[in-house]
């Protein structure tokens, strides 16, 4: 099986995108071989590469949704802009949009036209809240949606929600897209037909509600916002050590209960006290089991908390920082990380988590300056030089 191509090696995506949610479905598709067009505006492109300089000057929204793509400037209102686009689209398998609600289908790129139009086309619209019903038109910025689908009800402390630190609803959005799209992509290999696929931000976050949504719809109580801790297992926490860190451990069930108490507490006794000994029992005294451990792992050094831990198998881990999980020994151990290239030269980045032994590796391209592909993309849809001329004259393209 060795030297397999990339599962997705001559699949063409045309992208009309922005922000993260798109961005990110096709940057999945890019990394597993798919050539991907991004479309961008000629007024500065997409929005996100404004969104900070941290990633030595570029935006480091950008460089994480982007590697890999071509870049083609265009002005979508105009009409000789918007042709451009239908031309690729012709050629493409695969067609991502996360326009605003109704933009797409003004210009005819929403999927139901394109689809009639190319039946073998699959193309994907990405929404906040979906093609009808009341909130179809409301605007759906990452942490609005966290908040419409109950994310921020169950994250943070008892006394204060808070939203996720990742946009985890445009995440969660463009991982459906994705999948989406290659769902479609294998019942088109077995039909010959495409066709749309549609993705809610708020429908993908929903059903990523599913623990704390059943326990409240089944059982009739919402879960509590716990922090670190879990709010029906314990001792399930992150607990001070002596030099300052945190580890956070988790006892599954009352023979690890036991394991604990005899092994890194020094308190055998506690693994058959009738206060302790069941987790519901610990739940109960939360607080005295939770005191009982920080008593015993804050006399101790992370590493020697964490290697007492790991020898009683207790699951447990450090508390770590960005900066820490940029030298973590695992990734490293893994070679999980790679070099790609910018317009201010190589970036590091991960290899993407999707690993196909046997086959070639991921294909992590280059992140793209705006426009950089405009000249060769315009010559591929057919124009001439006279064309491509006038339309960076009259600013439809960049």
């Amino acid at each position: 099986m060795d030297g397999l191509p990339p599962p997705l090696e001559g699949v063409t995506v045309v992208a009309v995108e922005q922000a993260v949610a798109a961005p990110f479905a096709t940057r999945q598709l890019a990394d597993l071989g798919a050539r991907v067009i991004k479309v961008e505006r000629v007024d500065g492109g997409d929005f996100a590469r404004g969104y900070d300089t941290a990633a030595a000057s570029l935006a480091s929204h950008f460089v994480w949704c982007n590697r890999g793509k071509e870049s083609i400037a265009l002005d979508l209102k105009d009409p000789r802009g918007l042709d451009v686009v239908r031309r690729l689209i012709a050629d493409a398998d695969v067609f991502v949009q996360n326009l605003a609600q109704g933009a797409a289908a003004r210009l005819g790129l929403d999927a139901a036209t394109l689809c009639a139009a190319h039946p073998r086309l699959i193309a994907v619209d990405v929404s906040g809240y979906g093609s009808g019903g009341p909130y179809a038109d409301k605007r759906a910025y990452d942490m609005l949606v966290q908040c419409e689908a109950g994310l921020v009800s169950v994250t943070g402390t008892p006394g204060q929600p808070v939203k996720a630190g990742i946009p985890a609803a445009d995440i969660a959005a463009g991982m459906y897209a994705f999948s989406g799209v290659l769902a479609a992509l294998v019942r088109r290999g077995t039909t010959g037909r495409g066709g749309p696929v549609e993705v809610s931000m708020l429908e993908a976050l929903a059903e990523w509600m599913g623990h704390p949504l059943h326990h409240t719809i089944h059982g009739g109580t919402p879960p509590e916002r716990t922090g670190l801790a879990h709010a029906v297992i314990a001792p399930y926490d992150a607990y001070p050590t002596a030099d300052g860190s945190r580890v956070l451990l988790s006892v599954q069930n009352d023979r690890e209960w036991r394991r604990l108490a005899e092994r890194v507490l020094g308190r055998p006794g506690l693994g058959t006290d009738p206060e302790f000994a069941t987790n519901a029992a610990r739940v109960r005294h939360r607080e005295r089991t939770d005191a009982l451990v920080s008593e015993a792992l804050g006399a101790l050094g992370t590493d020697e908390a964490l290697a007492l831990l790991e020898a009683a198998g207790i699951a447990c881990a450090r508390l770590r920082d960005l900066r820490e999980l940029n030298e973590h020994p695992q990734l490293a151990a893994r070679e999980r990380w790679r070099e790609v290239g910018s317009p201010v030269g190589p970036l590091r980045a991960l290899l993407p988590p999707i690993t196909l032994p046997g086959g070639s590796e991921a294909r992590m391209g280059d992140v793209p300056a705006l426009g950089e592909h405009t000249e060769a993309l315009l010559r591929a849809a057919g124009m001439t030089d006279e064309e491509i001329a006038a339309l960076r004259r009259d600013g439809v393209a960049a």
